[in-house]
């Protein structure tokens, strides 16, 4: 058992896991660690490479499809047995070196969570920089966790809140806001970031929409998980107060003898209304329910197709 776990998940970034290795053993030099990389589906020579590279304190989870970053970060938490686990990003923008100051803090400062904030970040304002700002602001906004960059994925755990993330889906931007969710004490440190050298990045503006669906759920689970009726109590007392409302109103134009039947817009109106209503309450219980499915049975969201310890295939 390593008393410090990193864990790197990787698609298709074959030039960058040997020099990140290479990186990782100098940064954690004197340190009891493993390190865990979990293969995502790459289709490039990635796992090759990692083998070619690996040491006895290296595991490969190779993982049968391509899964998503999150049931990729669950299965190298799964699959890791430090005291302490690093999340590390697989790109090289990371840098290794931060990882034992980190963990120092997060030892002798009692901290359950240490993240990372990209001080000085090397990606493109436009594509990357302008909307990480938009969607850092709202995060912060929506759930009251103030973490500075949610999309740093450089952070350090104590392994009882890791283990407790239950990650899926894209909810690894939230972790900052599901470690709270724990109780977690959480810090944050400045940490280095360097350009792309090798591969293209996996981010683009196609994952908003998938972020903002995911930051509903946050949201609820953040404000309302314990006290539901507060959030669909309200929505279905404004619903019942503009139903007895429209209603009355319509009463009135038929006692004034009004023809009340040809209406279309307020039809529509009321079908746009219980339809929004509905659908997102329909998203939040089937997101619980598969929580509930994974979790009380114990089943996992990923197949293992290979574990290679070292470089042993």
């Amino acid at each position: 058992m390593a008393e410090l776990s990193v864990i790197i998940t990787v698609k298709n970034e074959a030039g960058n896991c040997a020099p990140l290795l290479r990186a990782v053993r100098a940064a954690l030099s004197g340190f009891d660690y493993e390190v865990i990389f979990v293969d995502d589906g790459s289709t490039d020579t990635t796992r090759q490479e990692i083998l070619e590279n690996a040491d006895e304190r290296c595991l490969l989870v190779e993982l049968r499809k391509n899964y998503g970053q999150s049931t990729a970060l669950t299965a190298g938490i799964d699959h890791s047995s430090g005291k302490y686990i690093a999340l590390l990003d697989g790109d090289l923008q990371n840098d290794p070196a931060d990882i034992p100051p980190m963990l120092d803090l997060l030892i002798k400062g009692d901290w359950d969570v240490v993240a990372g904030n990209r001080e000085n970040r090397k990606d493109g304002w436009l594509l990357r920089k302008m909307p990480s700002r938009i969607a850092n602001a709202l995060i912060r906004k929506l759930t009251g966790v103030y973490i500075r960059d949610y999309g740093c994925t450089l952070k350090i755990f104590r392994r009882e809140i890791a283990a407790e993330l239950g990650l899926y889906g894209e909810l690894h931007r939230f972790i900052p806001v599901l470690a709270k969710l724990q109780g977690a004490r959480m810090t944050q440190v400045n940490v280095r970031h360097h350009p792309r050298i090798h591969g293209k990045s996996k981010y683009g503006m196609g994952r908003t929409f998938r972020v903002i669906t995911d930051l509903i759920l946050m949201v609820f689970q953040r404000r309302y998980m314990q006290k539901p009726m507060h959030l669909f109590g309200t929505i279905g007392f404004i619903s019942m107060t503009l139903g007895i409302l429209i209603n009355f109103y319509l009463l009135t134009l038929k006692m004034l003898g009004h023809s009340i039947g040809g209406k279309p817009l307020l039809i529509l109106g009321l079908i746009l209304l219980l339809g929004g209503i509905q659908l997102i309450t329909i998203g939040i219980v089937a997101d619980i329910n598969m929580r509930t499915y994974y979790e009380s049975q114990q089943k996992k969201t990923y197949a293992v197709r290979h574990l290679h310890r070292g470089g042993r295939l």
